[in-house]
C-alpha cells in the first residue's frame, strides 16, 4: 500500500475528532461505544483548540489525497501523563487501513 506521511494542515485538523474516536481501543467482545464519547473532557483534552498550545503537532498518513490516519501529540495532563515537557502521543487509523504496515 503505497502512502506520504506529511504534516497536518491546520484546516485539517477537525478530522482529529474522526482520529480520536478511531483511536478509542475496543476489546474485542466489547461493545462500541457512541460517538458521543468524544464529548467527555477526558477526551476532549486531546483535541480541543488544537494548533493553539506551543507544542501541539500532527502528521497525517495519505492515500490518493485521502487522509486515512494521524498520529499527533500534545502536552496535557492526561493518563499517563510524565511531566510538562513530555507530549501525550495519539496514533489513529480508519479502521480498513489497519495492519498495511502503515
Amino acid at each position: 500500500m503505497n502512502y506520504t506521511i506529511r504534516t497536518m494542515k491546520k484546516q485539517e485538523f477537525p478530522l482529529l475528532e474522526d482520529f480520536l474516536y478511531e483511536a478509542i481501543f475496543i476489546s474485542e467482545g466489547m461493545e462500541v461505544p457512541p460517538r458521543s464519547v468524544i464529548s467527555l473532557p477526558e477526551l476532549q483534552t486531546y483535541i480541543k483548540d488544537f494548533g493553539l498550545l506551543k507544542d501541539d503537532f500532527a502528521l497525517v498518513a495519505e492515500i490518493e489525497k485521502q487522509i486515512v490516519g494521524a498520529v499527533w501529540v500534545r502536552i496535557i495532563n492526561d493518563y499517563g501523563h510524565i511531566d510538562s515537557s513530555t507530549p501525550s502521543l495519539a496514533i489513529s487509523l480508519y479502521k480498513d487501513y489497519r495492519k498495511h504496515g502503515i
